[in-house]
């Protein structure tokens, strides 16, 4: 599996003509080596790859680093590199330009100043897009976590229980199924809060009629999954039902017009144009998913702005919703892969409307 991807990362460099890249971004670094922890960096070169990580994990770095040169360093991971000659003078060296502080930048080019220092653009992130049948299975994992959460949680929404209490069941939950880590902090939205679509848990007590909006994912094996589902306390008024109607109709929608070779852009047009038909435009305010893998948050970006290809072997969310300002929103979310010439879907929650 290491030796596949830093094939690809050279066949990359090969393609812009750069003799090594130094990986700063803490989850490219574990997606190219295997390391858990929270500080170190990498260099691949056209021959030979090194990892660089600290004294507090010595003993980590040899159990978990598979196919690198591992060094240890007392002081600064660069100036450890500049000590090792890890990068030759008048080359062409790539930076991760979304990850490399201008102070990281300030002390590489210092350490390395006969060195070119080029930027690069997801070089990482566009190869790990793609998964492999290992990493699928490890998603796959995490997913049935999130499934098996959802089946127990909607057992204590009701009228009084607050937002925050069921958000501090689900982490409970996750780590009692098996999982690392929450993916992040769970979403709990209830009433005229559903239209605020990042909405923290707040202390505020769910009321019958209301619906309440459930978007969580766990961590299991460095990978993520992310669902979300919208539930009614009691019977929804004739307004919301139509609502959660669209927004299922429009996810349906793009689910089935999945597949690669498909613009990412023209998959968010597809429930985009369900939801706008339907009248709720303006309230569709977000893309209509993500890549999902490492990071919870990957590549490809399904939105009107994406320039990105669907590909087979990508994992990515399809969530659509509706956010209506002192009314209340919806918004329902699966996690699926490109495969096959289509899309099969992951999480096996149900998705019609659950009346609690």
């Amino acid at each position: 599996m290491t030796e596949r991807r830093l094939q690809e990362v050279r066949r990359r460099l090969s393609e812009l003509r750069l003799h090594a890249i130094v990986v700063t971004s803490l989850p490219n670094v574990r997606y190219l080596t295997g390391f858990t922890g929270s500080h170190a960096t990498c260099v691949i070169t056209g021959s030979n790859q090194f990892f660089f990580s600290d004294g507090r994990y010595r003993e980590q770095a040899l159990q978990e680093v598979q196919g690198f040169r591992v060094v240890i360093s007392s002081g600064s991971l660069f100036e450890a590199m500049h000590k090792k000659r890890v990068l030759n003078r008048n080359e062409r060296v790539g930076i991760e330009s979304q990850h490399l502080s201008v102070s990281g930048f300030d002390a590489l080019h210092k350490l390395f100043s006969k060195t070119k220092l080029v930027p690069t653009l997801s070089l990482v992130e566009e190869i790990a897009a793609v998964k492999d049948n290992h990493e699928i299975e490890a998603i796959k994992t995490a997913v049935a976590v999130s499934d098996k959460v959802f089946a127990r949680v909607v057992k204590i929404v009701r009228d009084g229980v607050r937002e925050s209490d069921v958000a501090s069941e689900i982490t409970y939950l996750h780590r009692s199924f098996g999982a690392d880590a929450d993916a992040f902090e769970p979403i709990v939205a209830s009433g005229v809060r559903g239209a605020l679509p990042h909405a923290r848990a707040s202390h505020k007590a769910i009321r019958s009629g209301e619906m309440v909006t459930l978007d969580f994912g766990c961590r299991v094996l460095g990978y993520h999954s992310d669902l979300t589902r919208t539930i009614s306390v009691g019977k929804p008024s004739a307004e919301m039902k139509k609502v959660y109607d669209v927004v299922r109709e429009a996810q349906q929608k793009a689910i089935a017009s999945a597949r690669g070779g498909m613009r990412a852009k023209s998959l968010d047009s597809v429930a985009r144009k369900h939801i706008v038909a339907r009248g709720y435009g303006k309230h569709f305010t977000h893309s209509l998913g993500h890549g999902l893998g490492h990071e919870i948050h990957e590549l490809p970006r399904l939105s009107r702005l994406s320039k990105d290809v669907l590909k087979e072997y990508n994992v990515v969310t399809i969530e659509p919703g509706i956010y209506i300002p002192g009314v209340g929103g919806v918004r329902i979310e699966d996690d699926v892969v490109i495969r096959n010439g289509s899309c099969e879907v992951l999480t096996k929650s149900p998705k019609d409307l659950l009346i609690v």
